[in-house]
């Protein structure tokens, strides 16, 4: 039979996981000749031969396909034969105006670990080894395609063993880009077992990850962990720790089948678990734990030997600004925190923080989408003009479109300084320029204040897509869900800019990609201090209460006075501050120190056994909880049973609600429905009501996610 010649074009995952070096054995597997090559627009192969073996071929390239990669487009054309002989891989083709997808940075391989773990081994104790499974991505590439040249690896020249490594297609590290030794690659600055010893006497340390600095210490040594929080700043918010081994995990936390699978899975990022006991140093006030497993060489070999089994591993920075990626920068931005320094010389070209995901129902729920998730795309379901949404002010990340790809940035953070501004226009540089992107309209917050929305303004030339907040929350919901048509969009958080000047965050429309209805809110309550309101749950609960036990009298008759004459005070339908004034009510928390403080306490001391509500009306628009507030403030009942009780009031009103609206199918959204207590109660019942119920997987419920539901309005209101 006579041979063909097949040109095969994939488009999706398929750079910097092993791609060619897989199509290169297959190829020569099955008796083909050709050759295969990255490119732009992702990878080119021709294979010619047999065609029943082409057809064995064809069906292999997915069937068998690297683990790590994601093919999602195929492109097959007859060409003539040509008589070539061989199989080979080819130099990367740059392609004008072309893109391939990045994939996101990749936990180090058990392979890998083997190798820096055996004595034997050329590797033994080197701290970033790698190969095609595992390893730096995103944080290292410079450009497409995907190739030594463009990463930040350009400056090490492999030595003979790893270049031989790299050339030889029955190698795992056969064109892995990243590809090193002791003898030619990247280096630390001092000895491991330095640090080792320095972690084990209570010292603190900054030490250079994968996508930026580490601030560390031992995390069973308490006054280790207190000094850590008084230099970086951070009085109450729960530290993230980072744990030996799956074993040294499940002492320290309950784990569910969910949850191993998210630790053990190839992005580590960090699990949001039910803790065995307190730790009033690392987490206080909080049942749960924040737990991630050692995901590169360097956190391996911290652990080989030392005899702590837990590290606290928090965010290099000072609060509310970026992760610190620069080695001089380190020392000038955490010289007042850290007592030593562990660097090394591979630059981190994009910075990216740990990823935090937490389970529910079985599935892994993203809470913060970054490294190991950045820069995979989603589908938005039909190609769309090229766009760029800006985004919220707390816990941005903005959105890009490119065809039928959102391209969701990692976690920027809270948009309230200039670092923080910087590290967002440095990673949009980035990332237009990885995906070729070239936006023709920019969709925004209604916010006036946001520094997101004031950056999108401010750019000339361009059409300016103005998005509700929760509009854009219950619209992202829907886009990661496939949805299309109208919901009922149940929008819960802190605060976002209603149509109306107020200040909405208790919301239930009827949405589509279009437009929105607004058929019903939590009834406005007056909110006296702006900012100092949500630093200060106690002002929330004199919206309900003439008078507040726990707050001086005076500055209670300061706020009174503020709401009577409206100076600076703005309505608000806030269920997030809802949840504050109940906390204030019971004196759980009259302060709080981090978003969403006096919730998280609120659900933390809820009792699982009760099943009581209190009352609430809806009347008209109108979903009105001072009934139960009411109760709640002539309770004399223990905390736990009113918290209980409050949150299987609110759940049972959201139900109540939506059947009063009567579509069938239900979005939650919003940073209220990272509270596991309510979501544990209100999908359930909402099901039993007949309700189908959709909620967040791949993107945050929180602001986290709003720049995909802006990309996702904008694209079908935009004036094209």
């Amino acid at each position: 039979m006579n041979p063909v010649r097949l040109r095969i074009r994939l488009r999706g995952i398929v750079q910097g996981v092993g791609f060619r070096p897989f199509v290169h054995n297959l190829a020569r597997r099955h008796g083909l000749s050709g050759f295969v090559l990255n490119s732009s627009a992702g990878l080119i192969t021709e294979v010619e031969g047999d065609p029943a073996e082409l057809a064995l071929f064809r069906h292999a390239l997915s069937s068998e396909a690297p683990p790590l990669a994601w093919i999602q487009e195929t492109e097959t054309t007859e060409l003539p034969a040509t008589g070539e002989i061989g199989f080979g891989i080819r130099e990367s083709q740059a392609i004008t105006g072309e893109f391939a997808l990045i994939s996101p940075d990749v936990a180090t391989c058990a392979e890998c670990l083997r190798d820096i773990t055996d004595p034997a081994n050329r590797r033994f104790g080197y701290p970033f080894t790698n190969c095609t499974n595992c390893g730096p991505r995103y944080t290292i590439i410079r450009d497409i395609p995907y190739d030594r040249p463009n990463t930040t690896m350009a400056d090490f020249r492999m030595c003979p063993d790893c270049q031989a490594e790299y050339d030889d297609p029955a190698n795992r590290r056969f064109h892995a880009q990243p590809n090193a030794c002791q003898a030619c690659g990247p280096s630390l600055s001092a000895p491991l077992e330095e640090a080792r010893r320095r972690l084990a006497a209570g010292e603190i340390l900054a030490i250079k990850g994968l996508g930026g600095y580490h601030l560390a210490c031992d995390a069973r040594n308490e006054a280790a962990v207190h000094s850590l929080r008084l230099r970086k700043r951070r009085s109450d918010k729960p530290f993230a720790v980072m744990a030996r081994s799956l074993a040294a995990a499940e002492g320290l936390c309950e784990i569910t089948e969910t949850d191993r699978a998210a630790l053990l899975g190839p992005r580590h990022p960090i699990v949001i678990l039910r803790s065995r006991k307190a730790w009033p140093a690392v987490a206080p006030g909080n049942p749960t734990l924040g737990v991630m497993l050692p995901y590169t060489p360097l956190h391996h070999l911290l652990f080989e030997g030392a005899p702590y089994d837990a590290l606290v591993m928090t965010s290099g920075n000072l609060s509310e600004e970026p992760i610190v990626v620069d080695n001089v920068e380190a020392v000038t931005r955490l010289g007042g925190v850290a007592d030593w320094f562990l660097t090394h010389n591979r630059d981190i070209y994009m910075r990216a923080d740990d990823s935090v995901v937490r389970s529910f129902e079985g599935r892994q729920r993203v809470l913060r989408r970054s490294r190991g998730f950045a820069p995979q795309t989603l589908d938005l379901g039909r190609t769309v003009p090229e766009l760029l949404a800006v985004g919220g002010e707390l816990k941005n990340a903005f959105c890009l479109t490119k065809g039928r790809h959102a391209i969701l940035s990692q976690h920027i953070g809270d948009l309230e300084n200039y670092e923080t501004l910087v590290f967002f226009l440095e990673t949009l540089a980035n990332l237009k320029k990885l995906f070729r992107v070239e936006p023709r309209a920019i969709a925004h917050d209604l916010h006036p204040g946001y520094l997101s929305t004031r950056l999108a303004l401010e750019i000339p030339g361009l059409p300016k897509i103005g998005v509700q907040h929760h509009h854009a929350h219950i619209a992202g919901c829907m886009l990661e869900n496939g949805l299309d048509g109208e919901v009922t969009g149940v929008a819960f958080d802190g605060t976002g800019y209603g149509t109306d000047g107020a200040i909405w965050g208790g919301e239930f429309l009827v949405a589509g990609y279009a437009g929105f209805t607004r058929r019903a809110h939590i009834r406005y309550a007056p909110l006296a201090g702006g900012d100092a309101a949500i630093r200060e749950p106690w002002r929330s609960a004199l919206a309900y209460v003439p008078h507040l036990a726990g707050v001086p009298e005076q500055k209670q008759r300061v706020v009174r006075r503020m709401v009577e004459i409206g100076l600076n005070t703005v309505q608000t339908s806030s269920c997030g501050r809802l949840f504050d004034a109940v906390a204030a009510l019971i004196g759980l928390r009259y302060e709080v120190n981090f978003e969403g403080q006096a919730a998280i306490e609120l659900e933390a001391i809820a009792d699982p056994s009760v099943e009581t509500r209190y009352d609430f009306c809806l009347t008209g628009e109108e979903l009105d909880f001072r009934p139960a507030i009411q109760s709640i403030a002539a309770s004399t009942e223990p905390r736990p049973v009113i918290a209980a009780r409050f949150h299987n009031t609110v759940a049972d009103a959201i139900v109540h609600t939506c059947r009063q609206i009567g579509l069938p199918r239900v979005c939650l959204s919003g940073g209220t429905f990272q509270n596991m207590k309510l979501l544990s109660r209100t999908v359930p019942a909402l099901r039993r009501a007949g309700f189908t119920v959709y909620l967040h997987e791949k993107v945050p419920p929180n602001d986290g996610g709003i720049a995909l539901g802006q990309a996702a309005i904008a694209a079908a209101t935009a004036p094209w």
